[in-house]
């Protein structure tokens, strides 16, 4: 199956570029190109592609504002949002997080890794779980500006081994992680995973990881690391 994507940035040659680098794969097409965030929304409300690649500043409407347009929109919710930028400040971060986005890559990466980021938040995966990223996600989802968690009463749906599974998950484990802890296998993990994705209406990892932390899931202590509640 080939994977129709969006292109969104106020720069021309970037947008050439990466449209020539995504082409070059058999498995993925560019099928339209936005210069701000306001056209982004309508192509992607037009075209219905499996993902977006979003720069965050662009004029007219930014690219975490769209963001938030596209995820919140009912009849989106197939098309996934890599955040793409030169930005990699940790409060864009957390925004995009919130507004729904399911990566956040910066400029730099390697063509290969571009690739590899479509590819996996099509999947209905996210970029945010590699260790890299775990004190990012604990720093700024742990501790929102209301520190009283929120909606525990989501958290009844679930098993004991899905709430399990999430707070791992809100740890910044990988799939194949969480398999190893466990001594599961892989396949079983994302079986919890998905059944727990689908009982909290998450979109993606990254919205388990947020209502980990709203709900009192998991917490993060002050020197960064995350914990299971």
């Amino acid at each position: 199956m080939t994977l129709r994507v969006i292109l969104a940035d106020d720069q021309a040659l970037l947008r050439g570029a990466f449209r020539t680098l995504l082409d070059s794969a058999d498995d993925i097409a560019v099928v339209g190109e936005a210069s701000d965030g306001r056209e982004a929304v309508a192509l992607t409300r037009e075209l219905r592609p499996d993902v977006v690649v979003m720069d965050i500043r662009m004029p007219d409407m930014d690219g975490l504002t769209a963001t938030l347009e596209i995820c919140a929109d009912p009849d989106l919710r197939a098309t996934r949002v890599l955040i793409l930028t030169t930005y990699e400040t940790d409060e864009y971060v957390a925004q995009a997080l919130r507004a729904g986005a399911s990566g956040f890559i910066g400029k730099g990466i390697e063509a290969q890794e571009l690739l590899n980021a479509v590819r996996t938040i099509a999947d209905g995966d996210t970029l945010l779980s590699p260790a890299a990223t775990r004190s990012l996600v604990a720093r700024f989802l742990a501790t929102p500006v209301d520190t009283t968690p929120r909606h525990p009463e989501q958290l009844a749906a679930l098993t004991p081994r899905e709430r399990e599974m999430v707070a791992l998950v809100a740890t910044g484990l990988s799939n194949m992680e969480i398999a190893d802890r466990m001594y599961l296998s892989p396949f079983t993990v994302r079986a919890h995973v998905q059944r727990a994705m689908t009982k909290l209406e998450a979109r993606d990892r990254a919205q388990l990881v947020v209502i980990a932390y709203q709900t009192g899931l998991a917490r993060a202590d002050p020197n960064g690391s995350t914990n299971q509640v």
